[in-house]
């Protein structure tokens, strides 16, 4: 990124949006001690509580008043510590109120750690302040466990939760081991509604040089599910093992698109369909399909993005540099773009990181390049290991009180508000 001079001055507002990940704190540490070196550009450095919600409600709190200690401790904190959101902006009130506040707390730069959805934010914030004719630095932060992003090499909060499935999958097939007889089918239902990024990382579980070793069975969005396949599979798998580990992206569709899986009714504030239910109707596939087969259901349901004690030390690392990077590029002069992750072409692992247009990014999806995947549909080949084996490297020194792991908790000192009120 190149550095220009900066012409103004103002305050900084971060807020985080979306289901939480391993490491979306660590982008939030690393806003703030950024933002910390930059007094002369820089005044207050506020945090919006609940995402764009807090904007529009002006609830703000004081980061810059927070411990060293607890902005240490972000590092390795699950869940979002300012509160997420899932609103979505629509009306041209929404996006007045959002200047009205900004003018009033005199925000000149904002940064919005999320995915998709919070991106597209971020760019109609940016195009609206920019219509207006107020000038602010808008610099997003990548956030998702699903890792489908457009542009950037991986998403931080990726790295920590394949780490966990594959932890959790190799954990799983011992315990399958111990007790199948060739008639145990356990099948783990994991994040994904259109890409199938998470369910591929549970590969890395696989030891190498070991062709037996679980998952015996991936099942991605990007493939169309054919039930008399998969069926014949569990059926090689099991008279080769004495079990068979199947993991399954909730996203699964059959060849008509339809999701096999809808956990609920309805649609979320953006449109999704809530998804759940991949793994009962896998089990269904199976108990049709055998006489004597006994089938476990392992859904991972929201534990998988919240497991930060499985923490990658490389994601984390990353997030926290995402973070920093973001209020870099602001001061710098930047807007309108996102910080993506570029892998360098050498013989080590390294990244860098740069900045995309938020055009290119907000509402696109990143799936899994088909000739990563198995020819039979039902695996992930070496190139996928290759990619992503970097990404779950290292492991954080973790702060433990009472033989539990101690989390950052922000002391939430309020600022003043100055608007009236705003009904959403």
């Amino acid at each position: 990124m190149e550095e220009m001079t900066n012409t103004f001055s103002g305050n900084l507002l971060v807020a985080q949006s979306g289901g939480p990940t391993p490491v979306i704190n660590a982008s939030l540490a690393g806003v703030i001690s950024a933002a910390l070196q930059f007094e002369d550009d820089i005044g207050e450095i506020y945090g919006a509580v609940n995402g764009v919600e807090g904007i529009l409600n002006e609830n703000f709190i004081d980061l810059a008043a927070e411990s060293q200690q607890t902005v240490r401790l972000l590092n390795t904190t699950p869940g979002a510590a300012l509160g997420s959101c899932r609103y979505k902006l629509r009306k041209e009130e929404d996006f007045a109120r959002i200047l009205e506040v900004f003018k009033a707390h005199n925000i000149r730069y904002f940064h919005y750690i999320g995915g998709n959805d919070s991106q597209d934010s971020s760019k109609k914030i940016a195009d609206y302040c920019a219509a207006q004719g107020y000038e602010i630095r808008v610099i997003g932060v990548p956030k998702t466990i699903d890792n489908d992003l457009p542009v950037t090499d991986h998403c931080p909060g990726y790295g920590s939760t394949i780490k966990y499935i594959a932890t959790t999958v190799r954990e799983l097939t011992f315990d399958s081991a111990s007790l199948g007889r060739h008639n145990l089918v356990t099948i783990v239902e994991v994040m994904g509604r259109g890409a199938g990024w998470i369910a591929a990382g549970s590969v890395l579980a696989k030891r190498k040089g070991v062709e037996t070793d679980a998952p015996h069975i991936v099942l991605l969005p990007e493939v169309a599910f054919n039930a008399e396949a998969f069926a014949e599979r569990v059926r090689e798998v099991l008279s080769a093992q004495t079990h068979c580990v199947v993991v399954a992206a909730e996203g699964l569709k059959d060849a008509e698109g339809n999701y096999l899986g809808v956990g609920g009714a309805g649609v979320d504030a953006f449109g999704h369909p809530t998804l759940g239910g991949v793994c009962e109707y896998l089990k269904n596939v199976v108990e049709g399909a055998f006489d004597g087969v006994k089938t476990r259901c392992c859904r991972l349901g929201h534990v998988q993005r919240t497991a930060s004690h499985c923490g990658s030390l490389t994601d984390i690392n990353e997030a926290f540099e995402a973070g920093a990077a973001a209020v870099k590029a602001a001061v710098a002069g930047e807007s309108g773009k996102m910080i993506v992750i570029v892998r360098d072409e050498r013989d080590y692992y390294s990244v860098r990181m740069e900045l995309s247009e938020l055009d290119g990014i907000a509402n696109c999806e990143k799936v899994v390049p088909a000739s990563w995947i198995g020819e039979d549909g039902m695996s992930v080949g070496t190139q996928f290991s290759k990619y992503a084996l970097p990404l779950i490297l290292g492991e954080p020194k973790l702060v433990y009180e009472n033989g539990l792991p101690k989390y950052a908790e922000l002391a939430r000192h309020f600022i003043e508000k100055k608007c009236e009120p705003y009904n959403l």
